[in-house]
């Protein structure tokens, strides 16, 4: 399900700024964009969104402003002039202007001698309760976009048992039907031929048909898994693999009846049944 959330705060001289978005993915997916410093903490962000995401592909943005003054620097004379000193190999008239941009020449003060990891573990401190609400506010638009996700699949559950329902009133009728065109088919060519036949032996013949087109079973199972689908919907946890694998047995169930029903009535029925079930299997890679 896709979803957003922004969250921005200042404390001191740093101002931390953090967006997340998600979009659908069958698998969870987490993307981290920030500055090589914070790149280290790609495996603590990745914690704290699966803490509230299972499935999706979920970008998250990081940005952390830190506002400097002077007294903070320093120049690492020893380097520069080490730098400087292969400079003037190449080009005599060479200055250290093209120099100082170069990494480790200018020294943050705040940050020298602890490393890069303590400087990450201090900028984790600030940026965790920004992550943690952009994160909430990115779970509470998916809960909103799951509410009418389970409205549309509730719906579309809905229309199918409505299908069925008409399918189980048919069924009786097609054994009948089928018994009358028999019976009318074998009356004719025997009053062409002047023979005759036992009842017992049509009763039979309508007996083996009724037998194969039986589809009583798999229409008690398919009440069963649309009563389930819709349980699982209704008990607010979500579970969209239980719910991809529920689909899949309804549509078993249906390709069942289409095969052993014979009648057109019934085939037109299962074509709604399966059209809305295949509309159901996409929402539910989407569900959390």
């Amino acid at each position: 399900m896709t979803g957003h959330g922004q969250a921005q705060q200042t404390t001191g001289d740093v101002t931390v700024w953090a967006e997340v978005r998600s979009v659908n993915n069958r698998y969870l997916k987490v993307s981290l964009s920030c500055a090589d410093r914070q790149a280290e903490l790609e495996s603590n962000v990745k914690s704290i969104v699966q803490e509230h995401v299972r499935r999706g592909t979920v970008h998250v943005n990081l940005e952390v402003q830190k506002r400097k003054k002077a007294a903070q620097y320093r120049i690492n004379r020893d380097l520069l002039s080490a730098l400087y000193t292969q400079l003037r190999t190449i080009d005599e008239n060479a200055t250290t202007d093209s120099l100082l941009a170069l990494p480790g020449v200018i020294e943050d003060v705040t940050t020298a001698g602890n490393g890069a990891a303590a400087e990450s573990s201090q900028d984790w401190e600030l940026i965790e309760p920004v992550l943690r609400e952009a994160v909430q506010q990115m779970v509470e638009m998916r809960i909103r976009e799951g509410a009418a996700l389970a409205r549309d699949l509730l719906d579309n559950c809905g229309l199918i048992r409505s299908q069925l329902t008409e399918i189980e009133k048919r069924a009786p009728l097609v054994v009948e039907d089928y018994a009358t065109r028999l019976s009318d088919r074998i009356n004719s060519l025997l009053a062409q031929h002047e023979a005759s036949i036992s009842p017992s032996d049509i009763v039979r013949e309508v007996g083996i048909f009724a037998d194969k087109c039986d589809i009583s079973e798999e229409t008690v199972r398919l009440h069963s898994h649309i009563d389930q689908f819709a349980e699982i919907i209704n008990s607010g946890q979500s579970d969209g693999r239980k719910l991809e694998f529920v689909s899949q047995e309804m549509l078993r169930e249906t390709n069942t009846i289409g095969s052993k029903a014979n009648d057109a009535r019934i085939a037109q029925g299962v074509v709604e049944i399966k059209t809305a079930i295949e509309r159901i299997r996409e929402m539910t890679q989407n569900v959390e």
